[in-house]
Protein backbone atom coordinates (compact mmCIF):
# COMPACT_ATOMS: atom_id res chain seq x y z
CA UNK A 1 0.00 0.00 0.00
CA UNK A 2 1.03 3.61 -0.57
CA UNK A 3 -0.58 6.49 1.29
CA UNK A 4 -0.39 10.26 1.27
CA UNK A 5 -1.42 12.40 4.21
CA UNK A 6 -2.11 16.10 3.71
CA UNK A 7 0.23 16.04 0.73
CA UNK A 8 0.63 19.46 -0.85
CA UNK A 9 2.70 20.75 -3.77
CA UNK A 10 3.30 24.46 -4.40
CA UNK A 11 5.55 25.54 -7.24
CA UNK A 12 7.75 28.62 -7.49
CA UNK A 13 5.77 31.82 -7.51
CA UNK A 14 3.22 30.45 -5.07
CA UNK A 15 1.36 28.36 -7.63
CA UNK A 16 -0.43 25.60 -5.73
CA UNK A 17 -0.59 22.55 -8.00
CA UNK A 18 -1.96 20.18 -5.37
CA UNK A 19 -4.02 21.16 -2.35
CA UNK A 20 -3.55 19.09 0.84
CA UNK A 21 -4.73 15.59 -0.08
CA UNK A 22 -5.08 12.42 1.99
CA UNK A 23 -5.44 9.21 -0.02
CA UNK A 24 -4.68 5.52 0.36
CA UNK A 25 -4.00 3.19 -2.56
CA UNK A 26 -4.67 -0.47 -1.80
CA UNK A 27 -2.49 -3.34 -3.02
CA UNK A 28 -3.65 -4.59 -6.41
CA UNK A 29 -6.25 -1.87 -6.94
CA UNK A 30 -6.49 -0.04 -10.29
CA UNK A 31 -7.10 3.63 -9.47
CA UNK A 32 -7.79 6.22 -12.13
CA UNK A 33 -7.05 9.92 -11.58
CA UNK A 34 -9.63 11.80 -13.62
CA UNK A 35 -9.71 15.48 -14.44
CA UNK A 36 -8.96 18.19 -17.01
CA UNK A 37 -5.50 19.44 -17.88
CA UNK A 38 -3.97 21.34 -14.97
CA UNK A 39 -6.11 19.57 -12.38
CA UNK A 40 -3.11 18.19 -10.49
CA UNK A 41 -3.07 14.60 -11.79
CA UNK A 42 0.51 14.65 -13.07
CA UNK A 43 1.73 16.52 -10.01
CA UNK A 44 0.27 13.87 -7.70
CA UNK A 45 1.81 11.04 -9.73
CA UNK A 46 5.22 12.68 -9.84
CA UNK A 47 5.12 13.40 -6.13
CA UNK A 48 4.42 9.73 -5.47
CA UNK A 49 7.76 8.69 -6.97
CA UNK A 50 9.78 11.74 -5.98
CA UNK A 51 10.02 13.46 -9.35
CA UNK A 52 8.28 16.43 -7.70
CA UNK A 53 9.19 17.40 -4.14
CA UNK A 54 6.13 17.79 -1.89
CA UNK A 55 5.81 21.12 -0.10
CA UNK A 56 4.06 19.61 2.91
CA UNK A 57 2.46 16.42 4.13
CA UNK A 58 3.63 12.83 4.27
CA UNK A 59 4.09 9.91 1.89
CA UNK A 60 3.97 6.43 3.40
CA UNK A 61 5.23 3.54 1.30
CA UNK A 62 7.10 0.26 1.88
CA UNK A 63 10.83 0.79 2.19
CA UNK A 64 10.72 4.43 3.24
CA UNK A 65 12.38 4.49 6.65
CA UNK A 66 9.98 7.09 8.05
CA UNK A 67 6.90 8.76 6.53
CA UNK A 68 8.14 12.35 6.68
CA UNK A 69 8.39 14.18 3.38
CA UNK A 70 11.96 15.17 4.18
CA UNK A 71 13.01 11.55 4.14
CA UNK A 72 12.02 11.27 0.50
CA UNK A 73 15.07 13.40 -0.19
CA UNK A 74 17.31 10.72 1.31
CA UNK A 75 18.98 9.21 -1.75
CA UNK A 76 19.11 5.66 -0.52
CA UNK A 77 15.49 5.63 0.57
CA UNK A 78 14.30 7.25 -2.64
CA UNK A 79 16.37 4.92 -4.81
CA UNK A 80 14.75 1.90 -3.17
CA UNK A 81 11.28 3.43 -3.54
CA UNK A 82 11.79 4.19 -7.22
CA UNK A 83 13.02 0.68 -7.93
CA UNK A 84 9.64 -0.60 -6.78
CA UNK A 85 7.71 2.07 -8.69
CA UNK A 86 7.24 1.61 -12.43
CA UNK A 87 6.40 4.70 -14.50
CA UNK A 88 4.66 4.82 -17.87
CA UNK A 89 4.75 8.20 -19.63
CA UNK A 90 2.44 9.81 -22.17
CA UNK A 91 5.20 10.35 -24.76
CA UNK A 92 6.83 6.94 -24.19
CA UNK A 93 10.29 8.42 -23.35
CA UNK A 94 12.11 5.79 -25.43
CA UNK A 95 15.53 6.07 -27.07
CA UNK A 96 14.54 5.74 -30.71
CA UNK A 97 17.86 4.50 -32.10
CA UNK A 98 18.04 1.64 -29.59
CA UNK A 99 16.31 -1.70 -29.87
CA UNK A 100 13.19 -2.66 -27.97
CA UNK A 101 15.33 -4.93 -25.78
CA UNK A 102 17.85 -2.19 -25.00
CA UNK A 103 15.05 0.23 -24.07
CA UNK A 104 13.39 -2.27 -21.77
CA UNK A 105 16.72 -3.03 -20.07
CA UNK A 106 17.00 0.63 -19.02
CA UNK A 107 14.32 -0.24 -16.48
CA UNK A 108 17.02 -2.18 -14.61
CA UNK A 109 19.38 0.79 -14.22
CA UNK A 110 18.01 1.61 -10.79
CA UNK A 111 19.34 -1.72 -9.53
CA UNK A 112 22.96 -0.79 -10.33
CA UNK A 113 25.48 1.75 -9.13
CA UNK A 114 26.73 4.39 -11.53
CA UNK A 115 29.95 2.47 -12.20
CA UNK A 116 28.09 -0.82 -12.77
CA UNK A 117 25.99 0.74 -15.52
CA UNK A 118 29.12 0.96 -17.69
CA UNK A 119 29.09 -2.82 -18.04
CA UNK A 120 26.67 -5.04 -19.99
CA UNK A 121 23.51 -6.30 -18.35
CA UNK A 122 23.62 -9.83 -17.00
CA UNK A 123 22.09 -12.81 -18.80
CA UNK A 124 19.49 -13.05 -16.04
CA UNK A 125 18.41 -9.44 -16.60
CA UNK A 126 18.21 -10.00 -20.35
CA UNK A 127 15.94 -13.01 -19.75
CA UNK A 128 13.82 -10.87 -17.43
CA UNK A 129 13.56 -8.17 -20.12
CA UNK A 130 12.63 -10.68 -22.82
CA UNK A 131 9.93 -12.10 -20.56
CA UNK A 132 8.51 -8.59 -20.08
CA UNK A 133 8.61 -7.97 -23.84
CA UNK A 134 6.79 -11.23 -24.42
CA UNK A 135 4.06 -10.23 -21.96
CA UNK A 136 3.31 -7.10 -23.98
CA UNK A 137 3.24 -9.07 -27.25
CA UNK A 138 6.42 -7.75 -28.84
CA UNK A 139 8.88 -10.64 -28.56
CA UNK A 140 9.26 -10.87 -32.35
CA UNK A 141 10.21 -7.17 -32.36
CA UNK A 142 12.76 -7.32 -29.54
CA UNK A 143 15.67 -6.35 -31.81
CA UNK A 144 13.85 -3.68 -33.84
CA UNK A 145 14.63 -0.01 -33.32
CA UNK A 146 12.09 1.65 -31.08
CA UNK A 147 11.46 4.44 -33.56
CA UNK A 148 10.36 1.88 -36.17
CA UNK A 149 7.34 0.96 -34.05
CA UNK A 150 3.85 2.41 -34.04
CA UNK A 151 2.68 4.61 -31.18
CA UNK A 152 0.76 1.77 -29.59
CA UNK A 153 3.75 -0.56 -29.84
CA UNK A 154 6.03 2.07 -28.34
CA UNK A 155 3.71 2.40 -25.37
CA UNK A 156 3.84 -1.38 -24.94
CA UNK A 157 7.62 -1.06 -24.77
CA UNK A 158 7.13 1.58 -22.07
CA UNK A 159 4.98 -0.86 -20.10
CA UNK A 160 7.60 -3.61 -20.49
CA UNK A 161 10.32 -1.22 -19.31
CA UNK A 162 8.30 -0.49 -16.17
CA UNK A 163 7.49 -4.17 -15.72
CA UNK A 164 11.15 -5.25 -15.81
CA UNK A 165 11.63 -3.31 -12.58
CA UNK A 166 9.41 -5.93 -10.93
CA UNK A 167 7.37 -3.11 -9.40
CA UNK A 168 4.84 -3.20 -6.61
CA UNK A 169 3.45 0.18 -7.73
CA UNK A 170 2.72 1.26 -11.31
CA UNK A 171 2.21 4.94 -12.13
CA UNK A 172 0.96 5.90 -15.59
CA UNK A 173 0.63 9.54 -16.64
CA UNK A 174 -1.92 9.89 -19.47
CA UNK A 175 -0.56 6.68 -21.06
CA UNK A 176 -3.05 6.65 -23.96
CA UNK A 177 -3.54 10.36 -24.62
CA UNK A 178 -1.60 10.24 -27.91
CA UNK A 179 -3.26 7.05 -29.22
CA UNK A 180 -6.40 6.51 -31.28
CA UNK A 181 -9.39 5.13 -29.31
CA UNK A 182 -9.07 1.51 -30.45
CA UNK A 183 -5.32 1.36 -29.77
CA UNK A 184 -5.80 3.18 -26.47
CA UNK A 185 -8.34 0.59 -25.38
CA UNK A 186 -5.96 -2.27 -26.19
CA UNK A 187 -3.06 -0.65 -24.34
CA UNK A 188 -5.18 0.05 -21.26
CA UNK A 189 -6.56 -3.50 -21.31
CA UNK A 190 -2.99 -4.82 -21.41
CA UNK A 191 -1.83 -2.57 -18.56
CA UNK A 192 -4.91 -3.43 -16.50
CA UNK A 193 -4.50 -7.16 -17.08
CA UNK A 194 -0.82 -7.18 -16.08
CA UNK A 195 -1.41 -5.14 -12.92
CA UNK A 196 -4.30 -7.37 -11.87
CA UNK A 197 -2.38 -10.59 -12.59
CA UNK A 198 0.67 -9.41 -10.60
CA UNK A 199 -1.33 -7.58 -7.90
CA UNK A 200 0.49 -4.35 -8.72
CA UNK A 201 -1.01 -1.21 -7.23
CA UNK A 202 -1.82 0.93 -10.29
CA UNK A 203 -2.46 4.69 -10.29
CA UNK A 204 -3.28 5.92 -13.78
CA UNK A 205 -4.22 9.42 -14.89
CA UNK A 206 -6.76 9.69 -17.71
CA UNK A 207 -9.15 12.20 -19.18
CA UNK A 208 -11.44 9.73 -20.99
CA UNK A 209 -14.56 9.00 -18.94
CA UNK A 210 -15.34 5.86 -20.90
CA UNK A 211 -11.98 4.25 -20.12
CA UNK A 212 -12.10 5.34 -16.49
CA UNK A 213 -15.47 3.69 -16.01
CA UNK A 214 -14.39 0.54 -17.84
CA UNK A 215 -11.10 -0.16 -16.09
CA UNK A 216 -11.05 1.59 -12.72
CA UNK A 217 -11.77 -0.04 -9.40
CA UNK A 218 -11.82 3.47 -8.01
CA UNK A 219 -11.83 6.97 -9.48
CA UNK A 220 -10.22 9.99 -7.86
CA UNK A 221 -11.46 13.18 -9.50
CA UNK A 222 -9.34 16.32 -9.32
CA UNK A 223 -10.13 19.93 -10.19
CA UNK A 224 -7.86 22.93 -9.69
CA UNK A 225 -5.51 20.86 -7.56
CA UNK A 226 -8.17 19.55 -5.19
CA UNK A 227 -9.71 16.10 -4.79
CA UNK A 228 -13.42 16.62 -5.53
CA UNK A 229 -14.48 12.98 -5.96
CA UNK A 230 -13.26 9.67 -4.58
CA UNK A 231 -15.28 6.52 -5.15
CA UNK A 232 -16.18 3.63 -7.45
CA UNK A 233 -17.11 4.28 -11.11
CA UNK A 234 -20.77 3.55 -10.37
CA UNK A 235 -20.89 6.62 -8.11
CA UNK A 236 -19.57 8.96 -10.81
CA UNK A 237 -22.75 10.66 -11.96
CA UNK A 238 -23.75 13.98 -13.45
CA UNK A 239 -23.10 16.12 -10.33
CA UNK A 240 -19.69 14.53 -9.79
CA UNK A 241 -18.61 15.04 -13.41
CA UNK A 242 -19.75 18.65 -13.16
CA UNK A 243 -17.57 19.17 -10.08
CA UNK A 244 -14.56 17.68 -11.85
CA UNK A 245 -14.89 19.45 -15.19
CA UNK A 246 -16.87 22.54 -14.25
CA UNK A 247 -19.34 21.83 -17.04
CA UNK A 248 -22.95 20.75 -16.87
CA UNK A 249 -22.91 17.06 -17.76
CA UNK A 250 -26.09 16.27 -19.65
CA UNK A 251 -25.60 12.54 -20.22
CA UNK A 252 -22.80 12.96 -22.73
CA UNK A 253 -24.63 15.35 -25.07
CA UNK A 254 -22.62 18.43 -24.11
CA UNK A 255 -20.03 19.07 -26.86
CA UNK A 256 -17.61 20.81 -24.48
CA UNK A 257 -17.78 17.92 -22.03
CA UNK A 258 -17.25 15.49 -24.90
CA UNK A 259 -14.16 17.39 -26.00
CA UNK A 260 -12.63 17.46 -22.50
CA UNK A 261 -13.34 13.84 -21.61
CA UNK A 262 -12.94 12.06 -24.94
CA UNK A 263 -16.52 10.77 -24.67
CA UNK A 264 -18.72 10.94 -27.73
CA UNK A 265 -22.30 9.89 -28.27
Amino acid sequence: MIRVQNLEVTYAGGIRALAPATLSFEIGAFTVLLGPSGAGKSTLLRALNGLVAPTAGRIIAPGLATPDVGDLNDRRSMRAHRRRTGMVFQQHQLIGRLSVLANVLTGRLGYHSGLRTLFPFSAAEKRLALAAIERVGLLDDALRRADDLSGGQQQRVGIARALVQQPTIMLADEPVASLDPATADRVLALLHGICKADRITAIVSLHQLEFARRYADRIVGLARGEVVFDGPPAKLGRPEITRIYGIFADDGANPELQRKTGTYA
